[in-house]
């Protein structure tokens, strides 16, 4: 057929003979460094073989198909690449005939079952399983451990490239690197190959030059992502210093599975966030943390009211301190340094903001402290209010997004309200105002904030009067319902029924003929999530607040 030139078949024909059963470095590398061309190969000779209309005339046109399928078969590389071994099985069905014409039909066929037998079995009696028996192992084992083999073999080769090298440009010069990387990336899905991409990250990392195959970083990132992959943490964050737009992925990743999964998220989304290693990677690397930091702050600028969004932007800053503070003092940078407004430390930041945390601070000094962070917020939005400067308008949604990352300063704020005197109850409300509404379009800020005040008041008489008001528990729900602070007011809403006294009957009695709609008991859960994060950072735990905020947590989700 001319799709398949006598050229090609010569050329791999050779190919073949040469890799062999592939049990050197040399012959791996190059068996992975043709797989691609391989398979495009094998799928032109797929489609000559599915014209054909015997097994006679399949192999008088193909004569040298036998051979080089059999060979190809033997070869763990080439087995190891589901896609080569999904086209030499489809190529050796083809050959196979069902109601075989002759002698030599029928010896095909044999062969055929053989090696059909050698790729997907491990019955008694096969080619495979007799050629492998005096060494004890099955043939799936077989492969494997001769792939293991070269890999360490490999391995090896390229942890000592790192050492003993007078100088980084030295190291670097190792053409063989880039070789290895480039043999690697069509077999990234491979267990075998798990420490041979580690150990090549590595090496990567420590010459701080791009000496890797970006095909491997491409492959790499993918398989990652759709968790057909898997590696060691140190790997996967030498992966995303080396290449950015892996680590891009990975946040985005994130988010995308925050927003498309509430249900599972909401349970536990610090454990999820955690588990990205983006926290502990953004602690040890300021540049990723600065990376991770600029795609949420491009997101809120497009979702700014989306409570998932909020949730996990405030859970990752909380899981990021974490792990910051967790490091020893020498090894730790200044907060100043991730947090940067252009090239200069947040001024916030250099007020010493952020260092505070509630393990930090005393409980008896939270509303000072708000009270503090409530100024230095209305001193940032006075310029705002001043005129239509966009350097103003900038410098506010600045601050506001540092209080969305710190946003457990603002569910403390929340928690605080459902115990305070009236007279602390300003700042207080003033902080979960400019939380849920930033900007002072239409000098709206002055409204939001004693719409706030009503809310907060029939709260106070909803939650701590017994039996309910009915006239309180209708209020708020058509305050929920039609206000433009709908998102505050379920804010307020859900500290009420986590920390006010009352029994958990009355308080989801209360929560189910409130909260009706399906989207708002979405949004609800959203805030209970954060506040779960909030409590499960917190220095002590109170065990009648976590179980009345599992129960609330059930029962949303239940609804």
């Amino acid at each position: 057929m001319e799709a398949v030139s006598e050229t090609d078949v010569q050329f791999w024909m050779a190919k073949a003979l040469n890799w062999g059963e592939a049990t050197s470095c040399s012959a791996l590398l190059d068996t992975s460094r043709h797989l691609g061309s391989l398979r495009s190969f094998l799928q032109q000779v797929l489609q000559g073989l599915q014209q054909m209309s015997s097994t006679s005339e399949a192999m008088k046109t193909f004569p040298f198909v036998g051979q080089f399928l059999g060979r190809l078969c033997w070869n763990p590389c080439v087995i190891a690449d589901e896609r080569s071994q999904r086209l030499l099985l489809r190529c050796l069905s083809c050959l196979y005939s069902a109601e075989p014409l002759n002698a030599v039909e029928r010896k095909a066929n044999m062969w055929i079952k053989n090696m059909l037998c050698h790729l997907i079995s491990e019955e008694e009696g096969s080619v495979a399983h007799a050629t492998v028996k005096h060494a004890g192992l099955t043939p799936k084992l077989y492969h494997t451990e001769a792939l293991q083999k070269v890999v360490s073999l490999m391995t090896e080769e390229v942890i000592k490239s790192c050492d003993g090298l007078p100088n980084t440009s030295a190291r670097c010069s190792n053409g063989n690197i880039h070789a290895m990387s480039t043999a690697c990336a069509a077999l990234v899905t491979c267990p075998q190959m798990s420490p041979l991409i580690g150990a090549l990250l590595k090496h990567s990392m420590l010459c701080g030059s791009s000496c890797l195959n970006q095909e491997l970083i491409k492959e790499v990132s993918e398989a990652l992502i759709s968790k057909r992959l898997v590696l060691e943490d140190e790997a996967v964050v030498n992966l995303w210093c080396c290449n950015p737009t892996c680590l891009e992925g990975a946040a985005v990743s994130l988010l995308e599975s925050v927003l498309s999964d509430h249900e599972t998220m909401t349970q536990s989304l610090d454990k999820h966030v955690n588990d990205s290693l983006l926290p502990q990677a953004s602690a040890d690397h300021c540049h990723i943390f600065l990376t991770v930091n600029e795609i949420f702050r491009n997101v809120l600028i497009e979702i700014d009211e989306n409570l998932a969004v909020r949730a996990l932007i405030q859970v990752f800053t909380v899981c990021f301190l974490q792990r910051l503070t967790g490091q020893k003092p020498q090894d730790r940078l200044p907060l100043r340094a991730f947090f940067l407004l252009g090239h200069q430390p947040h001024p916030l930041i250099q007020n010493h903001y952020l260092t505070l945390t509630e393990i930090e601070v005393p409980r008896e000094a939270w509303l000072d402290h708000l009270s503090w962070i409530r100024s230095l917020l209305q001193s940032v939005t006075e310029n705002e209010d001043a005129g239509e400067d966009v350097r103003a308008y900038q410098a506010v949604f600045e601050a506001w997004f540092l209080l969305v990352q710190c946003g457990y300063w603002v569910d403390a704020a929340a928690e605080l309200l459902v115990l305070a005197a009236p007279e602390n109850a300003e700042p207080l409300l003033w902080l979960l105002m400019f939380f849920h509404h930033p900007t002072n379009r239409g000098h709206q800020r002055s409204q939001q904030t004693a719409v706030a005040r009503e809310a907060w008041t029939h709260l106070r008489i909803l939650f701590l009067t017994r039996p309910p008001p009915p006239r309180h528990l209708s209020a708020v729900k058509e305050l929920l319902s039609s206000s433009l602070s709908a998102n505050l007011i379920l804010h307020l809403f859900s500290n009420f029924t986590v920390f006010s006294h009352g029994p958990v009957s009355i308080i989801t009695e209360i929560t189910d003929k409130v909260l009706t709609e399906a989207v708002v008991k979405r949004r609800a859960l959203w805030i209970l999530a954060s506040i779960r994060c909030r409590l499960n950072s917190a220095a002590t735990r109170d065990d009648r607040v976590h179980s009345r905020l599992r129960t609330l947590q059930d029962t949303l989700l239940q609804t």
